[in-house]
């Protein structure tokens, strides 16, 4: 997606930056950042505490580049290691980035969003993203969020955009960029992001279990990629999908493995479109009780 790309160069200064998307989980930070990128780099659901890992999203126009960091949704109970961890990347990406985009629902703040307040940085400017501005049928209500918004902190600035259908990316933009400092471009204009096709295969696996199974399953789930080859424009990957209980892997795995077919197949279809080449993928299920709560198994998937 473009934005709008201006047509021809500027006299205005190059600006290159971090940014920081925060939010309570399912407030639809990571359906932004893939809108902006233009590209799957980021997994959705309806499900929240799908984001674990902090993400690089990468956007350059003529004017700039904004670089994007999506974080973890902010849990609010904090029963392992696991989730003790996601909020410490979100307090951590809030504080070492240029400017600060916090989202919050269009219809009104929510008690779940008041202790993220709290992790917003002194220093970097904090620009409040209200989304899901298509949801709101009563735009009375939208007028409301944003004047209790101005209660609750000097913002740097307040915009009503839609991640799923578009709406006032381009204005949330230009409030950024006029917020980061002046400096070349770090990245190619085509990167998207600096995460290696490895990492977003285990992504895309992942995302296919929570859109399938996000009612059946608790989120004591992890995927790890244990072989990536390439031979010529196919891509050969094995992916281990990681279980806490037995019971989990016969969720996964389905009535003669069908489930676990499904996902395959969504799965690769998405790395496809995501890698521009064919993929063959195997997938197995394992378990590994308590994972969450190892130190160990947090950090061969990543997560430490």
């Amino acid at each position: 997606m473009s934005f709008g790309r201006e047509a021809k160069a500027t006299k205005e200064p190059f600006r290159t930056g971090t940014i920081a998307i925060i939010g309570r989980p399912n407030v639809g930070k990571s359906t932004l950042l893939n809108k902006i990128v233009g590209a799957h780099v980021a997994i959705t659901s309806r499900k929240a505490q799908t984001t674990r890992h902090r993400i690089q999203g990468i956007f350059t126009d003529k004017r700039s580049q904004f670089i994007f960091v999506d974080t973890p949704g902010y849990q609010t109970q904090h029963k392992n290691a696991l989730n003790r961890g996601m909020n410490r990347t979100a307090g951590q990406a809030a504080n070492e980035v240029d400017v600060v985009v916090l989202v919050i629902e269009a219809s009104g703040w929510d008690d779940r969003d008041l202790p993220l307040l709290g992790l917003l940085p002194k220093q970097a400017p904090v620009i409040l993203a209200l989304n899901k501005v298509d949801r709101v049928a009563d735009k009375s209500r939208i007028a409301k969020t944003l004047e209790e918004a101005v209660k609750k902190r000097d913002f740097a600035a307040l915009v009503p955009v839609s991640a799923e259908k578009g709406t006032q990316l381009r204005p949330l933009l230009d409030e950024i960029r006029s917020r980061l400092p002046e400096a070349p471009a770090i990245y190619e204009e085509d990167e998207i992001t600096d995460r290696p096709e490895r990492f977003l295969a285990a992504e895309m696996v992942r995302e296919r279990i929570f859109r399938l199974l996000g009612d059946e399953l608790p989120y004591s789930i992890a995927v790890d990629i244990e072989s990536f080859e390439h031979e010529g424009n196919l891509r050969r990957i094995g992916a281990v999908i990681y279980v806490d209980r037995p019971a989990h892997k016969a969720i996964v795995i389905g009535e003669k493995g069908a489930t676990l077919k499904r996902i395959g197949t969504e799965a690769r279809h998405a790395m496809e479109e995501l890698f521009g080449s064919k993929v063959y993928l195997e997938t197995h299920v394992r378990v590994k009780s308590g994972w969450a709560d190892s130190d160990a198994a947090l950090r061969k998937f990543g997560y430490l």
